[in-house]
């Protein structure tokens, strides 16, 4: 099997914003630079996507400098690194056509708003025939508001919602630690 890690949405943009204080892993790129490491160890692809906004004055708009990997995170020359406009990895960019002409038959999800952006491009690329892990805990969000108004979903709610949504159905859902944990192949002598 030939595994793609995929790493959504762990921009600048995210940090600019006033619920950045809110965000249930404010150490999301420690955590996304663990699992980077051990993807490249194994050998497997990385595959870097950015968020972008053109022409709406937003964090997310480029031209306000902020559609950049949070500090920490560097693509290595051979790792792609896609800009989206839509909140799949997918529909707006060549993903699929990177992952097909590069043998990716399983993709590895994490990434900034774990019920955005992630699980939506865990959907598709299951419906797409890659078998999809995901990785709950190397994913991010903040508190929503319910949709009658009666209060907000706390982050850990709706991850547990995501990840409900997901197993069994779009996703096998994992924790970092148990993805580290992971078989490293052998180097040949």
């Amino acid at each position: 099997m030939t595994s793609a890690l995929i790493v959504i949405d762990v921009q600048e943009s995210f940090r600019q914003r006033p619920d950045w204080a809110e965000i249930s892993a404010p150490d999301i790129a420690d955590r996304i630079a663990r699992l980077v490491d051990h993807a490249r160890t194994r050998g497997d692809a990385v595959v870097w996507v950015l968020h972008a906004e053109p022409g709406t004055g937003t964090v997310f708009d480029p031209a306000r400098g902020f559609v950049r990997l949070l500090r920490g995170l560097t693509p290595r020359d051979e790792e792609p690194v896609l800009t989206k406009t839509s909140h799949n990895a997918f529909t707006t960019t060549n993903l699929a056509q990177w992952l097909t002409a590069h043998g990716v038959d399983e993709v590895v999800v994490t990434g900034i708003r774990t019920e955005q952006c992630c699980e939506t491009t865990a959907r598709l690329a299951s419906d797409l025939g890659y078998r999809v892990r995901f990785v709950l805990d190397a994913t991010a969000t903040q508190p929503l508001p319910r949709h009658d108004g009666r209060g907000r979903f706390t982050a850990a709610e709706v991850q547990e919602r995501t990840a409900a949504a997901l197993q069994g159905r779009f996703a096998e859902v994992v924790n970092l630690e148990e993805v580290l944990a992971g078989p490293v192949p052998v180097a040949a002598s």
